[in-house]
């Protein structure tokens, strides 16, 4: 497919609540995006009781509350994983979660899911990236706070437990919500794909939808975005999601960018062709001129339409005799 494989990012913009999580399916159903995604956790094998919250989660959420405390509340239980996945097929969009945990990870295997998608936050967990590898399923990795290296040695470690490199999409990302442009560094993108001659792509966390259809417009055969029903709601990642407008938006923004890249050929376009004969010029009479009078640049000009003889030819038309009479505009 040379199609943008787009993931509508619901993340735990879900709350907790299974009603919420279903909007969330429906506005990326609507919008036209192929997969949505939620994560996979126990919050007891995620994070340890005293971890602190990031910057942005500060600002978003309870200062107060522990980053454990936070995510607890935004686990989703197995029964609630087979209610979604069973919702998704209704809405005729693909359902995919992260999983953030060994237990996930077999939980979300049990369930059949073919594309396994790794956060930033684990390129660097060796036994994590392992135990995908093994799995053998295509694989999307997100690699924000790394540098190449780290990349190289994640990819080593995936192909080498038995995941084929094909199989594998590198996403660019940048794990600050929300991302400053300045820090974008969308060019890295290209250089982790040329590096790895692998598909690769972007995973979005800046405000607005530009980034993405750059990203689509530089190469990217798949485009992550967070997406939340109301970005002023509670939690820690609304604030730097869009809203389903903008989700619809940058959707369609993406799929004209798919047509409007086309093929590396370049030659006349199919809706331009009928203009070629209006746009362009042909050789034509200045002035009126004899039958055997001398062409030459004082009696020739060139004018449209183009449907004469080209002016490319002008050299080979000078100097040479008229083998009729011409009106003044008439074409050679």
């Amino acid at each position: 497919m040379n199609k943008v494989f787009i993931i509508a990012e619901a993340g735990v913009n879900h709350n907790g609540s299974v009603e919420l999580a279903k909007k969330l399916i429906d506005a990326a159903s609507v919008a036209g995006a192929d997969a949505v995604k939620f994560q996979t956790f126990k919050a007891e094998k995620l994070v340890s009781k005293n971890a602190g919250k990031a910057e942005y989660q500060k600002q978003t959420t309870d200062k107060a509350e522990s980053q454990f405390d936070m995510i607890k509340k935004l686990e989703l239980d197995e029964a609630t994983h087979h209610e979604l996945m069973a919702y998704c097929k209704t809405k005729n969009i693909i359902f995919l979660s992260t999983p953030f945990d060994h237990d996930s990870i077999e939980l979300l295997d049990t369930l059949g899911l073919e594309i396994f998608k790794i956060p930033s936050g684990e390129i660097t967990n060796l036994p994590y990236l392992r135990h995908i590898g093994k799995l053998n399923k295509k694989v999307i990795l997100s690699t924000g706070m790394t540098d190449i290296g780290e990349i190289e040695d994640a990819l080593d470690i995936l192909i080498d437990a038995g995941t084929k490199k094909e199989n594998i999409t590198v996403l660019h990302a940048n794990t600050m919500y929300p991302t400053p442009m300045e820090d974008v560094n969308l060019k890295a993108m290209v250089t982790i794909g040329k590096t790895f001659d692998i598909a690769y792509g972007y995973s979005d966390h800046t405000l607005g939808i530009e980034v993405d259809i750059a990203a689509v417009a530089m190469g990217a055969s798949c485009i992550e975005k967070h997406f939340t029903l109301d970005c002023t709601m509670e939690g820690p990642d609304h604030k730097a999601s869009l809203e389903p407008d903008e989700l619809k938006a940058m959707v369609q923004a993406i799929r004209n960018i798919e047509i409007a890249l086309g093929s590396s050929v370049k030659k006349p376009s199919k809706s331009e062709m009928p203009n070629m004969q209006i746009a362009r010029k042909s050789i034509v009479a200045d002035k009126a001129i004899k039958k055997g009078e001398l062409f030459t640049q004082d009696n020739l000009a060139v004018k449209r339409p183009g449907n004469g003889i080209s002016p490319m030819r002008w050299d080979e038309v000078i100097g040479t005799f008229a083998t009729k009479d011409y009106q003044e505009d008439e074409m050679i």
